[in-house]
């Protein structure tokens, strides 16, 4: 890295359903933070874990950055999925080099997917109420 990136901060917004993350990252030692808490007492699975630094391990860059995020709304895969995409878009910001290999890996990609709304008429989204014929 230049000295002219070193001590600079790059933040970025991610994504998913209704949950928001707002991603600091800067150079360090490799620490990751989540609403002031460490990443392995916030994230309650390995799963929600791994897809949360998965941006790291793609680009090889765990131990080199300090990540700290503040994220708002919606479960914890949600949330998981919105570090994703911001963490992918800070590391975009800071190195745009690493832009073709989290596009590949399919990082940089917001989902769209959201709850579909309740009918009216209907006990869900989708679900019938029960049809008789007679």
């Amino acid at each position: 890295m230049s000295p002219a990136k070193k001590n600079k901060e790059f933040i970025a917004t991610g994504r998913r359903k209704t949950s928001t993350a707002r991603v600091r990252i800067k150079e360090g030692t490799g620490s990751f933070t989540i609403n002031k808490r460490e990443l392995s007492d916030y994230c309650k699975t390995d799963q929600q874990k791994k897809m949360a630094i998965s941006p790291l391990s793609t680009v090889e860059l765990g131990s080199s950055v300090d990540v700290s995020v503040n994220v708002t709304g919606g479960g914890g895969t949600g949330q998981a999925g919105a570090i994703r995409h911001g963490l992918s878009r800070a590391l975009e910001k800071m190195d745009g080099e690493l832009r073709v290999p989290l596009k590949k890996a399919g990082h940089l990609r917001r989902d769209p997917r959201k709850i579909e709304r309740k009918k009216t008429g209907q006990p869900g989204a989708r679900k019938r109420f029960q049809f008789s014929k007679r």
